[in-house]
C-alpha cells in the first residue's frame, strides 16, 4: 500500500504529513536486493523524502537527500518529486550488523558519523542546499534536526520499516508534524506528550492495515491518522486537507544516459571507443543496463566535440 495525506489541526497550530509506504519500500527492496538492515535504512530515507516531497509546490520540483557517513552502509541517495515519485539507492545493499540491545536494526550504526545534505530544485536559477552533521544516523532524528537547523522549522519526524522473517517488507510509514506560526504553548505540550507516548510508526501501520481489510487506501490512512492523534484535546483535532499518492519510480532513460556519456568529454570518449569499442552504463537507482555500440559512441563523440568547440 502507498498513500499519503496532508492534514492540519483545528486550531491551525500544526500541519501533518503522513504516509503509508509499504509497497514503495518493498519495490526498492526488490530492485536492490537489500539486506534487512539496508531495507530499513533505505526505506526510512525513501519515506522521509516522499513526505518532504509533499511540501513541494510543483509536480516538477525535485528534492534530493543524501546521507553520507563513515559506517558500512556507505551513501544513501534519494530523490523525490512533487508528483509523489521517489527513487533511491544505498551503496552497500548487503550491509549487516548485530541487532541493538533493544532488538531493533542498527540503522544508526550502519550509517555512522557524517552529513545529511538536502538539495531542493524549485525551478529557480540556483537550487537550495542545506547541510547538517548527522545527529544519530537513524534518519528520523536527523531529519528533525535538519528542519530545525537548516530551515528554522520546529518539526518532529517519525519513520519506520518492519521486516518479515522472509526479509520482505511487512510495513513502512512515516510522519512529519510541523509547528505553525500561530502555535501556542498548549499545542506544543500536547504534541510533546503524544509523541513521547506514540508506538513505532511501523507498528501502527502494520496494525491498522491488518484491521482494515477491504477498505480503500484513503480509509486506511484515515484510520492511521485517527489512531495517532486520538488522545489530543478536541481543540487540536486533526482535519484532512488532501490525499496524495507516493510511489517508487525511476525516470532514467537512454536519452539521459547519453548525456552522461557526452559529459565524460571527447578525450575520454575517444579512449573508450579505441580500447573497448562499446560501453555499458547501469542506472544506480533501478539497475537498468544501457548498451552503447561503437557506432552509437561515435555519434555521441561528435556531439561532445561540438559542445567543446572542437568541430
Amino acid at each position: 500500500m502507498n498513500k499519503a495525506l496532508i492534514a492540519i489541526d483545528r486550531s491551525q497550530s500544526f500541519r501533518v504529513y503522513l504516509a503509508i509506504s509499504t509497497t514503495m519500500v518493498e519495490d526498492a527492496r526488490k530492485v536492490h536486493q537489500t539486506s534487512p538492515l539496508a531495507t530499513a535504512a533505505l526505506g526510512r530515507s525513501l519515506t522521509g523524502a516522499a513526505l518532504m516531497g509533499l511540501q513541494l509546490k510543483s509536480d516538477k520540483d525535485k528534492l534530493t537527500m543524501q546521507f553520507k557517513g563513515d559506517g558500512p552502509a556507505g551513501e544513501i541517495l534519494v530523490t523525490a518529486y512533487g508528483s509523489g515519485s521517489v527513487k533511491g539507492y544505498i551503496s552497500n545493499p548487503d550491509v549487516e550488523l548485530p541487532l541493538k540491545a533493544d532488538g531493533k536494526l542498527d540503522v544508526g550504526g550502519a550509517i555512522g558519523t557524517g552529513t545529511l545534505t538536502v538539495i531542493k530544485d524549485l525551478g529557480l536559477k540556483e537550487p537550495y542546499v542545506g547541510r547538517i552533521d548527522l545527529v544519530s544516523g537513524e534518519i528520523g532524528e536527523d531529519l528533525t534536526a535538519y528542519f530545525f537547523l537548516s530551515e528554522q522549522q520546529s518539526s518532529s519526524v517519525a519513520l519506520g520499516v518492519r521486516i518479515n522473517t522472509d526479509y520482505t517488507t511487512a510495513a513502512a510509514g512515516g510522519l512529519i508534524i510541523q509547528m505553525l506560526p500561530e502555535a501556542g504553548p498548549e499545542s506544543v505540550d500536547a504534541l510533546e506528550k503524544l509523541i513521547g507516548e506514540m508506538p513505532p510508526i511501523s507498528s501502527l501501520v502494520e496494525d491498522v492495515v491488518k484491521n482494515s481489510a477491504g477498505k480503500s487506501e484513503e480509509a486506511v490512512i484515515d484510520s492511521l491518522l485517527a489512531r495517532i492523534f486520538q488522545t489530543l484535546p478536541d481543540e487540536f483535532a486533526v482535519e484532512r486537507l488532501e490525499y496524495r499518492d507516493v510511489h517508487w519510480y525511476c525516470d532514467c532513460s537512454l536519452e539521459r544516459l547519453e548525456q552522461v556519456v557526452i559529459s565524460i568529454g571527447s578525450s575520454d570518449l575517444k579512449e573508450i571507443i579505441e580500447e573497448d569499442g562499446k560501453a555499458e552504463l547501469t542506472c544506480q537507482f533501478c539497475g537498468t543496463k544501457y548498451q552503447f555500440s561503437k557506432k552509437h559512441l561515435e555519434k555521441l563523440l561528435k556531439e561532445s566535440m561540438q559542445r567543446e568547440g572542437n568541430v
